[in-house]
């Protein structure tokens, strides 16, 4: 069990059992008191809680805050608290918090960490994503070999259905945003171009830099913020209505049932997305050359194919398969790490767009770079 974990029961109308399960700790995500606070004013409203913690693991001030605000939401409402539940540590802890009673001013309000706390937090925080992403990377290629060797479980009608959400309905957005493209870069190099009386050179601007770069840049950025999101948020609704717990109960694995169709979709889609982005930024760029160069249409792409490589398209296409796995990747790891609420859903399809734009803004430099050392 790799996160916390909470559940309410009624075992009789009068009672309510808080089940209490894997890691509490400050580091990790842990749920809220907010569904304890709702049982609580349902009705029938509860008179006793009682804890069960067989599968609690590793511990600390995490779960002992938890305890403490539902030991004082009991309180204020006059319901018993049975405490047998407890591990032994956790009970003395919550005595020694409840005989000690808290100074006051001794909270301080609004201070703020100093410089060396802050980078060393925010260096832990990279370090865990780093290992939650090459984890789920890894949780991922297992689930692709089980599907090669023929034993992944998951569904065609699920997997055609992501492939039309990533392909043919993501095409007007992709039109639009890469028929503009084309045509501002096009518009820059030919105010540049036409003092120099090398107009004809608008065709090679905006071929190579479309085909190479641009087309799958503009088109992973459109699907991190369409798809990612989307995925991000369906997996994450699908936590708070604890549909992944019932895969999981079943023995459904749920990086084969969940994940993988969506990660092939659109690392299927990416490519062919590409394609038809590179052509899109090409014809913008043939409506500016026509229009305000008086470069004909066949001439201009008469231009684009002799300064189009084929490195440069096979390159480009490349890219976009990259990009397509770190999208599916960015948004279905945000949505599995989603919390119990309705915010976390949101945080985590927000959290899904900003990180699959920076992986993708990263791998591109990455990509630039090598290419220039292999030539290409």
């Amino acid at each position: 069990m790799t996160s916390a974990e909470l559940s309410l029961s009624r075992p009789t109308p009068d009672a309510l059992q808080i089940r209490i399960a894997g890691p509490w700790v400050m580091t990790g995500d842990r749920p809220t008191i907010d569904s304890v606070e709702e049982a609580l004013k349902a009705d029938p409203h509860p008179q006793r809680i009682s804890f069960e913690t067989a599968q609690l693991g590793e511990w600390d001030s995490g779960l002992l805050t938890f305890l403490t605000k539902v030991v004082e939401e009991c309180s204020a409402a006059g319901i018993t608290i049975d405490r047998e539940g407890l591990p032994t540590g956790v009970r003395r802890l919550l005595d020694l918090a409840e005989a000690v009673p808290e100074r006051k001013g001794a909270r301080s309000e609004g201070t703020r960490a100093g410089f060396v706390t802050r980078l060393g937090t925010s260096v832990l925080n990279l370090m865990s994503e780093g290992r939650d992403f090459l984890t789920f990377l890894g949780q991922v290629t297992i689930a692709f070999g089980a599907l090669l060797r023929g034993r992944a479980r998951l569904r065609l009608s699920d997997l055609l259905l992501y492939i039309q959400q990533a392909g043919a309905d993501a095409l007007p957005i992709i039109t639009l945003i890469s028929f503009l493209v084309g045509v501002i870069m096009a518009f820059v190099g030919a105010i540049q171009l036409q003092k120099f009386g090398a107009a004809i050179y608008v065709a090679d601007l905006v071929g190579i830099a479309v085909v190479r770069e641009m087309g799958a840049m503009m088109t992973g950025i459109v699907m991190a913020g369409r798809t990612g999101a989307a995925f991000a948020a369906q997996l994450g609704t699908m936590k708070v209505t604890q549909e992944v717990d019932a895969l999981t109960t079943m023995g459904i694995s749920p990086m084969e049932f969940l994940v993988l169709p969506r990660a092939l979709a659109l690392c299927l889609m990416m490519p062919l997305l590409c394609l038809y982005s590179d052509l899109m930024g090409i014809i913008g760029g043939a409506v500016i050359a026509s229009s305000m160069l008086g470069i004909t249409v066949p001439v201009y792409f008469n231009e684009v194919s002799h300064a189009v490589t084929i490195g440069n398209l096979v390159g480009g296409v490349f890219k976009a398969a990259v990009y397509g796995v770190l999208i599916a990747i960015a948004g279905c790891l945000r949505g599995m790490q989603s919390g119990s609420s309705a915010s976390a859903v949101g945080d985590a399809a927000t959290s899904a767009v900003v990180s699959g734009i920076v992986l993708i803004i990263t791998a591109c430099g990455i990509f630039a770079a090598v290419f220039y050392v292999l030539g290409i």
